[in-house]
């Protein structure tokens, strides 16, 4: 009988396996990041709040950065394959308890990224219709069509999902380096420049806020793990598919960064991103190549967020799935479709949170940039730097007690120095929130939102205690996934 077909204590269903290669889990990690999204929206916010020029650099910084960390993290993933991958990380390495913690902490994280999404793709699909047609139904209308589309492609096979991100993800990669040779062919009066790569642009007065910017613009770098149990020849899939996505981001980004000071010069770009937002890659385009190719760029910016949105829904209904597996969540939310092996409830859950998002947004009339796509992913993204922080430690722990015959430097060297980057990016980020989320410094909103994360962890520290004193057998298997399914636990 197959796994789907069976329904043990822990488990019950799995995954499909064998389904995808290292393109397509290299095409869920970028599409996460969303390469459109962030040069056309990230970049120039960076610029234009901070008013630092460095920003280029700081891409390449925490690309080597998040590099560092990616190497205990797939080391790990050869010892621990679960689709929960921070979740089950913390739970092997620093215990079970501190393991659903850390669960609650991801289901946050993930559900803003992701939930912040719809208040994006109105924006960047209105200017198109009214461009085209003269007229364009509210947000709301655009992000339920939005809405309606990721839940479908949520309930299909993920090798589907993983062909649909490759075509808007290759389509995106290719207008973006069209934009960025524009760029570089049409440099200021005073030349080209390359004070964007210089250190001492980026550490500067405002450095924590031009990272926590610029980080959100990694988020999903961390999925390839998420994949293990459907990748074939997980070995070798999951750290190839990481590396290359977090080269392909970082290197991407810092070349885009880039390419737009040079038509304006360092010291006019923050000028021109002030006054011109989001439009001024699109601007840019137009003024060097034609309406024509801005129009297609405006176009992928809209499929780049629905990219974004599909990555997301698929990594968030995993995590979902991983807890309902294990009986930390719901058993019914660790259940498979027996056709396509999609984590069907974690996807329905996923979508219906989006539909009650969208309508308390419409009925308020809140702003769906500022308010939901900032506000979300800014949360999102602190929420996904602690993640990482706490999946370092966990690491070096679990190797500690689990001698594997790694080396010291996957398992204790690079882990540890990892930690204490991202703690010092924490840092910085959380004496600059108020820049990032673009509030005035005494507004309350800029503890209330890290405190949420504290409240999580209680409450997930809680609920494992809880478990463990009534429902022993559940709190044992915590973090062993599809080990479960034979019995063992430690």
């Amino acid at each position: 009988m197959s796994l789907t077909q069976q329904r043990p204590s822990a488990v019950s269903s799995a995954l499909a396996k064998d389904r995808l290669g290292v393109p397509s889990v290299v095409f869920f990690v970028i599409s996460a990041a969303a390469p459109l999204m962030v040069v056309a929206g990230s970049v120039p916010t960076a610029y234009e709040v901070t008013g630092v020029i460095g920003v280029p650099f700081a891409f390449l910084m925490l690309g080597a950065i998040f590099a560092l960390f990616a190497v205990g993290y797939v080391t790990m993933a050869r010892h621990v394959v679960n689709a929960g991958a921070f979740y089950a990380y913390a739970a092997q390495g620093l215990g079970r308890t501190q393991g659903v913690a850390t669960a609650w902490v991801a289901l946050l994280a993930y559900n803003a990224l992701q939930l912040g999404l719809y208040g994006i793709i109105g924006s960047a699909t209105e200017p198109l219709l009214l461009d085209w047609f003269g007229a364009s139904p509210p947000w709301w209308v655009i992000a339920l069509v939005a809405w309606a589309v990721t839940g479908l492609l949520g309930l299909l096979r993920v090798d589907i999902n993983g062909k649909i991100l490759s075509v808007l993800l290759v389509s995106e990669i290719a207008v973006v380096l069209v934009f960025d040779i524009g760029d570089l062919l049409h440099p200021a009066a005073s030349g080209v420049s390359f004070e964007g790569f210089n250190p001492g642009s980026l550490f500067v007065p405002g450095v924590g806020a031009a990272l926590a910017t610029v980080v959100a613009g990694f988020a999903g770098i961390e999925s390839s793990v998420v994949f293990a149990e459907e990748s074939r020849d997980r070995n070798r899939t999951v750290p190839l598919a990481t590396y290359l996505g977090i080269a392909i981001i970082a290197i991407l980004y810092a070349i885009s960064a880039w390419a737009q000071t040079v038509p304006t010069g360092p010291d006019g770009i923050v000028k021109a991103a002030s006054e011109q937002q989001t439009e001024l890659i699109f601007n840019q385009a137009a003024a060097h190549m034609g309406s024509g190719v801005s129009t297609i760029g405006s176009v992928l910016f809209v499929t780049s967020s629905m990219a974004c949105m599909i990555a997301f829904h698929n990594t968030t209904a995993r995590y979902i799935f991983a807890l309902g597996r294990e009986n930390v969540l719901p058993s019914m939310f660790g259940r498979t479709s027996a056709r396509t092996a999609a984590p069907i409830a974690g996807s329905v859950l996923q979508t219906a949170l989006g539909l009650i998002v969208i309508i308390v947004y419409a009925i308020f009339g809140l702003d769906p940039v500022t308010k939901l796509f900032f506000t979300f992913g800014t949360f999102g993204g602190l929420g996904l730097l602690t993640l990482l922080a706490i999946t370092s430690i966990s690491v070096i722990v679990f190797f500690a007690r689990n001698p594997s015959g790694e080396t010291v430097w996957r398992t204790r060297v690079a882990p540890g120095l990892a930690t204490l980057a991202l703690c010092v990016i924490i840092g910085m980020t959380l004496m600059n929130f108020d820049t990032a989320l673009g509030v005035a410094p005494d507004s309350v909103i800029r503890w209330i939102l890290p405190g949420i994360f504290v409240v999580a962890i209680i409450l997930g520290g809680v609920w494992a205690r809880v478990l463990k004193a009534t429902r022993p057998e559940v709190y044992a298997n915590i973090g062993l996934g599809a080990q479960a399914v034979s019995g063992g636990s430690k």
